[in-house]
């Protein structure tokens, strides 16, 4: 039978959290803390990004916002405006990143696009998410794709709405249990968990138990080809 799968984008079929950390491990250096170890400095920025996040969203710019306000805290020396720039332009290169496929996601991604129909489904800023997909090459094999502020359950009840989609025929496949796996499941819909050793820390969560849905783990993305 012909089912919907809904699929996410960063870290499930491009590489995109190691650049950030890059940025990150420049920011620990340039900042030079006499006190605080790079753990630490992690996690007042997790404190930053948890409640910016839910006001400007996610991306590599609003990151670079996050960056400067962490530096402004943070810092032992005169905050000065060109420090708060080349702190900010840490997080900028990851624009200028390739887009890294991951491995057995272009052929998989062919295969299940001849079985079933696929939506790429992503949270982030619109135009660097947009940026990401035309880059990838991957598009082609979408029929649709929706970018969204936060992936929640709202979010999915909104897109099965939408694309009036049956819930029992529905999976969200994904790395990130927060965003892709546990709302999802929230959401009455299916779901195929898909690890990434460097999932965001603040995408981790325990898996939930799936309500009238199912919940299925694989090693690698190609594995999908085999359950669908």
């Amino acid at each position: 039978m012909r089912q919907h799968l809904l699929i996410d984008a960063d870290d499930t079929l491009w590489e995109n959290n190691i650049y950030f950390e890059a940025a990150f491990a420049r920011f620990v250096e340039f900042l030079e803390h006499t006190t605080l170890a790079a753990a630490e400095i992690r996690a007042v920025l997790d404190e930053i990004e948890l409640a910016n996040s839910k006001v400007h969203g996610y991306g590599s710019l609003n990151f670079g916002e996050n960056l400067k306000q962490c530096y402004a805290h943070l810092a032992e020396r005169e905050i000065r405006p060109e420090d708060l720039e080349r702190v900010k332009g840490f997080a900028l290169r990851i624009l200028e990143q390739p887009v890294e496929i991951i491995e057995g996601v272009a052929e998989t991604l062919e295969y299940l696009a001849s079985r079933h129909d696929l939506t790429l489904f992503t949270k982030g800023h619109p135009d660097e998410q947009r940026m990401k997909i035309d880059s990838s090459g991957l598009s082609r094999w979408f029929g649709h794709a929706a970018i969204v502020k936060e992936k929640d359950r709202a979010s999915y009840l909104g897109l099965v709405e939408k694309r009036g989609l049956e819930k029992a025929r529905t999976w969200m496949i994904g790395n990130s249990p927060k965003s892709d796996i546990n709302p999802a499941l929230e959401a009455g819909l299916n779901a195929v968990f898909v690890p990434h050793a460097r999932t965001w820390t603040l995408e981790r969560q325990g898996l939930r138990e799936p309500g009238p849905g199912r919940l299925l783990v694989v090693e690698r993305f190609a594995e999908l080809r085999g359950l669908f």
